[in-house]
């Protein structure tokens, strides 16, 4: 058997046998060795930084708050250690309250937990309700408000129409540090700030049919994009003074708002999800080929009705001899469609209770906003009774 590991008394080197059998090896003598092992890699490398790597291996934290080490290669010096099974090391025995990964992994900013506290802020719900009964007191033609939100371009519109005065304000920016280019810089700032308009326009129609969080956040992200346009107005008067110098200013200053507005913008949008198609996983999640439904005499005609196949919720609805089965998710903010009401519109379709999105029964094709995106639609079939459906393209 060979001889237990020891630490020489020397402060310059540890003693290791060059070969270590790994049913001599317990897992107390390999948590001394580890402990050894760390002294000396502590005094070869920057202090405060515990055992993150040893001759290439990499651990990682588990749930019980210990390390790991990985079996697949361990050596020191060229001599391999292979204890039997992973080495797991208390974080209090090597000297530090919390087990230190060091994997590189990027962290979340500090910022976004202050952007995230606007989803919660409930003393702005008085200026949120103030401002949504003034949008929809402002625009209330059904056919204008389904423009602005996108319906037929099929996705908002607010994005797209901020690109123009965010475009025009950037230009000018960099024309503002171009000796002999004031002119051209006010022109652009001008631009900037008439196309402002109905870029809010149809950002403030789709704000007004969110959810409350979205809604706050909603909120700051308009005030900072109004602010920004008042500071470029301010801009474009010093500049008709004759105080170029105060009008780039107030200039750059405008764009540092309006680019404070643009991440808050990013949040409502990527991390709220209002904006997107809440049915777009619909296919990706549901099993390929045709899956059993329910008796058909189970349903009754010109009603909703709610069924799960692969644990999704399927919206079906008869129509005399025919089935419609829709995804039961609306698109806009994922609200329960059996729960709406059927309206004619030339043809059954089903509202939303939510936000009174509109679809087709037939096709799923939107038919009123504030969806933009339609429902997925299954093919149906019955077989010895049963409805069965199945979803083009799932899988």
């Amino acid at each position: 058997m060979s001889p237990p590991l020891r630490g020489s008394s020397r402060r310059t080197r540890i003693g290791v046998p060059r070969s270590v059998s790994a049913s001599a090896v317990s897992v107390a003598s390999g948590r001394r060795l580890i402990l050894l092992l760390q002294r000396t890699i502590q005094r070869r490398r920057p202090a405060g930084r515990g055992i993150d790597r040893i001759a290439g291996t990499q651990e990682t934290a588990d749930t019980e708050g210990f390390f790991r080490f990985s079996t697949a290669s361990r050596s020191v010096a060229g001599v391999p250690l292979v204890p039997p099974g992973p080495v797991r090391i208390s974080a209090e025995k090597l000297g530090s309250s919390e087990p230190h990964v060091d994997g590189g992994h990027m962290k979340t900013l500090p910022l976004m937990n202050l952007v995230s506290r606007f989803e919660d802020a409930v003393w702005l719900d008085p200026w949120v309700s103030g401002a949504r009964g003034a949008v929809n007191s402002i625009v209330r033609s059904p056919w204008l408000r389904d423009v602005l939100h996108g319906v037929p371009v099929g996705h908002p519109v607010h994005p797209l129409a901020v690109q123009v005065p965010l475009g025009a304000w950037i230009s000018a920016a960099i024309l503002d540090a171009v000796p002999g280019s004031d002119r051209a810089a006010g022109v652009l700032i001008g631009v900037g700030a008439i196309t402002a308009v109905p870029s809010a326009v149809a950002g403030f129609t789709d704000w007004s049919e969110l959810h409350e969080q979205q809604q706050r956040v909603g909120l700051v992200h308009a005030a900072a994009n109004i602010a920004a346009t008042g500071l470029y107005i301010v801009s474009l008067v010093e500049r008709s003074r004759g105080r170029q110098t105060r009008g780039r200013l107030f200039g750059y200053l405008g764009l540092a708002t309006v680019s404070a507005a643009g991440f808050l913008g990013g949040h409502l949008t990527y991390r709220q999800a209002a904006g997107v198609n809440h049915s777009e996983d619909v296919p990706h999640r549901f099993p390929a080929g045709w899956h059993g439904l329910a008796p058909v005499n189970e349903f009754a005609d010109g009603k909703l009705e709610r069924r799960m196949v692969a644990r999704m919720p399927l919206l079906v609805f008869r129509e005399g001899e025919r089935l419609h089965v829709l995804s039961d998710v609306c698109s806009h903010l994922s609200g329960p469609l059996h729960e709406g009401e059927v309206a004619d519109r030339g043809e059954p379709c089903v509202v939303c209770p939510w936000h009174g999105s509109a679809f087709s029964l037939r096709s799923g094709e939107v038919v009123g906003g504030p969806a933009t995106a339609g429902q997925p639609r299954f093919s149906t079939r019955v077989m010895n009774g049963v409805v069965e459906v199945s979803l083009p393209g799932a899988g």
